[in-house]
């Protein structure tokens, strides 16, 4: 111990002040002025001296014990700790305990996966094979009739109570499978959208044709109950939905969804590609037609996938690569990386001359060297040129670079309405197995871009090779029907992947055209698949995830696709492109990223820093990893296991009619996410919750349910087990003169998700509202996690209760403009519900005051082995808590000071005095000022803090977030230029109408003007925009660094002295036996924050230099290609390689031109 004297001064003391001495020879004035001096000494002496306080360490110690004795005591009796814990001592000898095998689980949770995806394999292909014969045997009518079901106009009236054309009565039921959504089962109806003529020949005879597909439909239903939606959409545009619901437009009464832009239609009707973008930015590219060419860059970049590569080069009179750092090279199409092209380019800017020869000389290259390097897709490679036009000799580039293999297709798209040089830009993709499309108008970008497509997914059609492909993690915030599909409550909700496959004409005729008809498939939600890995056999921190063969997380418990941007929810930029080595980021040599990729099936085990409540805790784990692939897919499966508690489970048996007896008692329920009985196969089941399930199930009522039987057993005997604690805690509710105020609850949770509760108070009297209840995520057993008192208490030695105060606040200290993950919800939906969950959390935190938890673990031991059968605690009010630390900690007046050395009596309630209770992650419990409890210590007093860091008793532990959202840097450039007068301004805007009026006259589609159609698609081209917004405001994905701090219980006590200018204070540490709790006294009068900050636990951004930035961004990690690929076929006709778009002049227009033209001149 470390004790630090000080020396005690009666100053000013009785009998002193008149014992000085005058000298002889001073006189008068010199005495006085001696006196002042001795005076002004002898009082910063005294102060000095009265700074240097001395608390005595060992009134510290005794507060300690008796503080300790009185919590243990009321947290032991109120939870019945010691009861339950010998209830399950007396049954160690019925129990068996077996070590977790964990290569044995993940092989088997990969099986059970296997087939239930091969499940949804099996449906698409029956509905691929279903469209094909359809098409087959379909005669084309260019005048056919046919009122389908459109999904838009279904029981729609006009004003004289007529069904409208293509409605009709369309019976809806509410589904319970399809979250009580009204849909048809019985019936698919189409979706057209809105810039798609609903009454083309070409969209009735797909509608008629792919009628026969609901036959289908409905027997994949019935064969597989666990289905979601089935669909087909198809190349011409419409989207064949089963079951038929109604949809809804948007605001503005548009329908922008176009399956052809969905991923799953993308990387099914195409094999993987490396793209490089050239765009002409020349003076002639000014106005409307960058403003298309830049939609088309957005619109191709939306075709992209994580198998694709991409690059985009801007040229004029020289090329330039949009994004520097990816000069030469190509990058891989995630999320992330076309978020950032989509930025980029917007801030493009046109100059200069047209020299298109250098761009594609570039471009080749580019592509070449990534062949002969064996990087990229090692697939499909394609050019695409947007241009207003082109004046010079191609051929020898081409002759030099791609001919006369022509491996490299070159796609042309002529922007803005002048034909001069059509001929030229269509030669170049005629000659190159391209394809030549004319973008006049914004309108058109959509439709001719995805025509190079069809053109890519020939060789796969003339094949006939019908791949199965699944789409990476995606959030479908688009269609409204999977907005609203799952639960709303868990976590993996909109997150889903689909298979799908491609549907080809089998028609002899057009089989060198390699037709296209569309792509089928279904959705499988993430959470459901999930649910295969179920938590009970992982352990209280254990959990699974699924990879890419790109090595991005498909699903994980630490996945956090959402950020709010002011009082919206988005999803992030990069939220399905996050790597497995920035969420196990301390797999520091990616040993495990690399085997899962690779489709590898082995082990690993690593030491690992990991946080529990909101990132504000750390845990040191170590965990072992088994990992495998999932057959037929390009997924991997991990399994987490930590040593410890969580090697070993433990296996009790009861009889049913015992354990069911006990099961139905009032204070207890199971985990309502979990599956102990599967309610989704039978539709008579599916308005079940899990406890009626597994009752109905048990009893003899329901013998069809397919249940988990090793749950249930172990449920069983865990409800028998814990049964005695509802009479304990009863008997304690109903001796009320013996209740002790603010003890709110009394709970347990057991392995098997099991949970018992019993309320002491009654809800007008409680504190804690909302504790355990269904909103309470943290405090209850989900499908992601164990509640957080049974994680603490895990770590903690079983017996000792762990003390902590839940944080009130909902951001995360590591998650700054972050939100809880309710994305299943539309935009305005969560929008409203984030502006509700912030009025309920007002609410609450002013009905709820602050409380503590209590909690210990439970264990079984038989022989050597030892495993957590659950966690027991009880919650109450802080007032509680108070009362007795107050009282502790404050010495009365006849206090025996005799053996004591320093301030005595001594009293926390002192104003030179302030006590605290911290936990072991330095949060405030107890403080004289109420607004600290909850407060890092380290914001409250950064002297002590510092001290206590530096002495070792306390460490800094850093943790890293590498999905983040950080604004950006504010110090841009402003853009406005200063207004010298008013005439100046208006001479400019003048100019500038004159210059480019006549220029969007002729190049603006009057007629389009009359048909809003034209303008559903202009919209994206300007969602990337940040005009508007401040350039601080803007949120980006970044990296951070964030502090966690832990106790060292090693170091008892301690005690120092802090010199802080002018003043020194004193401080002791004690630590609570039995407990992880810390008491400080600290000397109140010495201020000390100016020689010493506040100790903070905000995130700071990691920030590289722009060398390590650009080598970061240009890294290409180990990922698994696609096995197949389909980038040629001798067959394919060349030919059909563009069509332009029919321009009639209109003569009015022409005039008005002309005479604007003369009164310019």
């Amino acid at each position: 111990m470390q004790i630090a004297a000080a020396a005690g001064m009666n100053c000013w003391g009785p009998g002193r002040a008149g014992n000085a001495t005058k000298s002889d020879g001073s006189g008068p004035r010199g005495g006085r002025l001696m006196m002042l001096v001795w005076i002004i000494l002898f009082s910063s002496l005294c102060l000095m001296v009265d700074g240097q306080m001395k608390i005595p360490p060992e009134t510290v110690q005794q507060w300690a014990v008796s503080f300790s004795k009185e919590i243990a005591a009321l947290s032991a009796r109120y939870s019945g700790a010691k009861l339950l814990q010998k209830k399950y001592k007396d049954i160690e000898g019925m129990v068996k305990i077996e070590e977790v095998d964990g290569e044995e689980l993940a092989k088997k949770f990969a099986e059970e996966m296997e087939e239930m995806l091969g499940r949804k394999m099996k449906s698409v292909k029956r509905l691929a094979e279903a469209a094909e014969d359809a098409d087959l045997y379909h005669e084309y009518n260019e005048t056919l009739e046919f009122d389908y079901y459109n999904s838009m106009l279904i029981n729609s009236y006009d004003q004289e109570g007529n069904s409208v054309p293509l409605g009709g009565e369309f019976p809806l039921e509410a589904n319970e499978h399809f979250n009580k959504l009204p849909v048809n089962t019985q019936l698919s109806n189409i979706q057209v959208p809105t810039n798609v003529y609903n009454r083309d020949p070409d969209i009735l005879n797909g509608a008629y044709m792919s009628e026969a597909l609901n036959d289908v439909f409905i027997d994949n239903f019935q064969k597989d109950p666990t289905l979601t939606w089935q669909y087909f959409g198809s190349a011409t545009g419409f989207f064949r939905l089963y079951p038929g619901i109604k949809w809804t437009s948007d605001e503005n009464g548009v329908v922008t969804f176009d399956s052809r832009n969905r991923n799953w239609y993308i990387q099914a009707a195409t094999s993987p590609k490396d793209v490089v973008i050239v765009v002409d930015v020349s003076g002639s590219m000014k106005g409307l037609r960058l403003t298309i060419a830049k939609h088309t860059i957005n619109t191709i970049l939306d075709t992209l996938g994580e198998n694709d590569f991409v690059n985009i080069i801007a040229y004029s009179d020289y090329v330039r690569y949009v994004e520097p750092c990816f000069k030469g090279t190509l990058v891989q199409a995630d999320l992330d990386n076309r978020e950032h092209f989509k930025i980029l380019v917007e801030e493009l800017h046109v100059k200069g001359e047209g020299k298109v020869k250098y761009a594609m000389k570039e471009s080749f290259k580019i592509l070449n060297e990534a062949a002969a390097l064996g990087q990229g897709s090692l697939c499909n490679q394609a050019i695409m040129l947007i241009t207003d036009g082109a004046m010079e000799d191609f051929q020898e580039v081409f002759k030099e670079f791609n001919w006369p293999e022509r491996r490299v297709r070159v796609f042309t798209y002529l922007i803005g309405r002048e034909m001069t040089f059509a001929d030229n830009v269509k030669w170049i993709a005629c000659n190159n197995k391209g394809y030549y499309t004319h973008v006049s108008t914004l309108a058109d970008v959509q439709e001719n871009v995805m025509e190079y497509l069809h053109v890519l997914s020939r060789p796969m059609v003339i094949n006939h090779d019908h791949d199965i492909i699944w789409t990476e993690a995606y959030m479908d915030t688009v269609s409204p029907i999977t907005e609203k599909l799952f639960d709303t409550q868990a976590q993996s909700l909109l997150l889903m992947t689909s298979v799908a496959m491609p549907v080809f004409s089998k028609k002899k005729e057009t089989l060198s055209h390699g037709i296209l008809l569309g792509v089928v498939g279904t959705d499988v939600a993430l959470r459901e698949l999930m649910r295969l890995a179920p938590r009970y056999k992982l352990g209280v921190h254990g959990y699974a995830y699924l990879i890419t063969n790109n090595g991005y997380i498909l699903s994980h418990p630490d996945l956090r696709p959402l950020y709010k941007e002011g009082k919206k929810l988005k999803p992030k930029p990069n939220y399905n492109s996050v790597d497995l080595s920035e969420v196990e980021w301390e797999d520091t040599e990616e040993k495990l990223r690399t085997a899962m990729v690779k489709g590898e099936t082995g082990t690993l085990s690593l030491d690992v820093r990991t946080s529990v409540d909101k990132g504000t805790r750390v845990m040191f784990l170590k965990n072992d990893y088994f990992h495998t692939v999932l057959n037929e897919t390009p997924f991997s499966l991990g399994i987490v296991l930590t040593r410890g508690y969580g090697q070993y489970i433990f296996i009790g048996n009861v009889s049913v009619e015992e354990g069911l007896h006990d099961l139905l008692a009032p204070d207890l329920t199971i985990a309502s996410e979990w599956t102990y009985c599967e309610t989704d196969i039978d539709p008579a089941h599916r308005k079940l919750n899990q406890l009626q399930a597994v009752v109905r199930y048990l009893t003899g009522k329901e013998p069809d349910l397919e249940c988990d039987v090793l749950l249930l057993q172990q449920t069983l005997f865990d409800a028998v087990v814990t049964a005695p604690m509802e009479a304990y805690w009863t008997a304690l509710m109903l001796n009320t003169s013996g209740m002790d105020d603010g003890v709110e609850t009394a709970f347990l949770g057991t392995r098997s998700g099991l949970l018992r509760f019993q309320r002491y108070t009654g809800i007008e009297k409680r504190v804690a509202k909302s504790f355990l209840t269904s909103t309470d995520k943290e405090n209850m057993f989900t499908l992601d996690h164990f509640p957080v008192w049974y994680r603490r208490a895990a770590e903690y030695p079983a017996g000792q209760f762990l003390y902590y105060m839940p944080r009130q606040d909902t951001r995360d200290v590591f998650r700054d403009y972050e939100a809880d993950y309710s994305a299943t919800l539309s935009a305005e939906e969560v929008e409203h519900q984030a502006e509700e969950g912030g009025r309920k959390r007002r609410r609450a935190e002013e009905e709820e005051g602050p409380i503590v938890i209590s909690t210990t673990a439970v264990t079984v031991t038989v022989g050597k082995k030892t495993a957590i059968a659950g966690a027991i605690g009880v919650q109450m009010t802080l007032d509680a808590f108070e009362s007795r630390f107050w009282s502790i900690t404050s010495q009365p007046n006849d206090t025996d000071c005799s053996d004591i050395e320093g301030k005595c009596p001594l009293r926390c309630g002192s104003f030179d005095i302030n006590c605290y209770l911290i936990d072991n992650n330095g949060f405030v419990l107890i403080s004289k000022q109420r607004n600290d409890a909850g407060r890092f210590f380290g914001e409250v007093d950064g002297s002590v803090m510092t001290t206590l860091i530096r002495m070792g008793m306390f460490k800094r532990v850093s943790l890293f977030d590498y999905q983040a959202m950080c604004k950006m840097n504010s110090h841009s450039v402003n853009s406005a230029r200063p207004l010298l007068s008013p005439f100046y301004g208006l001479a400019s805007a003048l100019k500038w109408l004159l210059s480019n009026f006549l220029l969007f006259l002729l190049e603006f589609n009057i007629c389009g003007f009359w048909h809003t159609e034209h303008f559903a698609d202009a919209k994206p081209s300007f969602s990337v925009s940040s005009a508007h917004k401040k350039k601080g405001d803007i949120l980006q994905p970044c990296e951070t660094e964030y502090p966690s701090f832990v106790y060292e219980p090693s170091v008892k006590e301690t005690n120092s002295i802090i010199k802080c200018g002018r003043c020194q204070k004193m401080f002791v540490v004690q630590q609570i036996p039995d407990s992880n709790l810390l008491m400080l006294v600290v000397q109140a009068d010495c201020d000390c924050s100016r020689q010493y900050s506040p100790i903070t636990m905000e995130p700071k951004e990691v920030k590289y230099n722009a060398s390590v930035k650009c080598d970061r961004m240009r890294s290409q990690k180990i990922r698994r290609r696609p096995e197949s690929c389909h980038a040629y076929h001798p067959q394919e006709n060349a030919n059909d390689c563009g069509r332009a778009s029919f321009i009639s002049l209109s003569v009015s227009l022409f005039f008005i031109c002309l005479s604007f033209s003369t009164i310019i001149s």
